[in-house]
């Protein structure tokens, strides 16, 4: 055998070696959970089964352990239900500045047919499920149950939302008519007026006035598929004459939308009304600049490109600001860089 076709099966014999290597190195290889939250459950006495909980932690809660940061609360929010894609846009609204952070909490479903409706006299509505009417008992955990669990785990403020679609749109409706005092914000899209003959729309108007005093914010929004024409324009139309002073809402019209797209670019929209972080100007420093609010915490970014300072004001508990727009600079190194200022002033 000549020299060079020993050479050949040798060097033949290495790259099968090394190929084999390579793939007994790649099998080792494990792939990571990618983590993109928290989950938990609760054995809950007013539902009498046990539920599970996920959550979303915003951008820099982790590293800022004073700030204490509000609650938004959502039904259908399993990870194979609406939990996912709210998520992301609670990610990247915070992180562009068109959002103020929320603690996200998604109630994934058992009984979603069950859970988010009221009592109905229609015999169609009672064909729907094996269990209808009980968003008063849903009601009770989130208040008893939930909310406490929440509070106790998480860094939290007084300050709660919810937000649904469809039948869970129903359910944020007939929270705020029947227990307002649940939550603060109220964010609904198609929400299923049909159930019941129209009987929550029907009853608004006495539901607003006995409570002259409610001071709450309601963004409503619906698209072409309403399953009862013009349900939603009454309903405006009876909170245009009936809401109280103090009750903030806007009704959006998104036809370009169908029920199963409307959630995502509704939520958007809503979420950069109602959630719009807070911008005015710095007194402090007598100069231009931009205080956002971040939990509890307030900051005030001022100063020239490369010469940003910030201070912390003593209103609550001190921390940090995320994805601030400030024209001319990069917004996500400009939160890294004041994250890590106000870090060093915090200790």
């Amino acid at each position: 055998m000549s020299k060079f076709r020993v050479t050949a099966a040798a060097l033949s014999l290495l790259a099968l070696l090394l190929t084999a290597h390579g793939a007994r190195a790649r099998a080792a290889e494990k792939a990571a959970p990618l983590v993109i939250g928290e989950t938990f459950t609760i054995a809950s006495k007013a539902l009498g089964e046990t539920r599970r909980i996920n959550v979303y932690l915003p951008p820099g809660y982790a590293e800022s352990r004073p700030a204490r940061l509000p609650v938004l609360y959502m039904p259908d929010g399993g990870v194979g239900e609406d939990f996912l894609h709210v998520a992301g846009l609670v990610q990247v609204s915070v992180g562009n500045g068109t959002m103020r952070p929320f603690i996200l909490v998604g109630i994934e479903n058992t009984e979603r047919r069950r859970d988010m409706t009221g009592p109905t006299e229609s015999e169609q509505d009672k064909k729907i499920a094996p269990r209808v009417g009980g968003s008063s008992a849903f009601r009770a955990f989130i208040r008893r149950e939930l909310m406490p669990r929440v509070k106790a785990r998480y860094r939290t403020t007084d300050e709660t939302a919810i937000v649904g679609e469809s039948l869970a749109g129903l359910f944020v409706v007939e929270t705020l008519l029947k227990e307002p005092d649940l939550f603060d914000t109220y964010i609904a899209f198609d929400p299923s007026f049909w159930w019941n003959d129209q009987k929550l729309v029907s009853g608004a108007a006495e539901d607003l006035r006995k409570q002259p005093g409610l001071s709450k914010t309601l963004y409503l929004a619906n698209s072409s598929e309403e399953v009862i024409p013009g349900t939603m324009q009454r309903f405006a139309d009876i909170l245009s004459r009936e809401a109280p002073p103090g009750l903030r809402w806007h009704y959006e019209r998104m036809p370009e939308e169908r029920h199963s797209t409307i959630y995502h670019p509704a939520a958007l929209k809503a979420f950069r009304a109602v959630f719009k972080p807070r911008v005015e100007s710095s007194a402090a420093n007598r100069a231009p600049g931009i205080a956002l609010e971040y939990g509890e915490g307030r900051a005030v970014v001022t100063g020239e490109a490369g010469m940003l300072s910030a201070q912390i004001l003593q209103e609550g508990q001190a921390s940090y600001p995320f994805g601030m727009n400030v024209p001319g600079f990069d917004n996500g190194q400009l939160a890294l860089n004041i994250m890590h200022r106000l870090s060093g002033l915090l200790g």
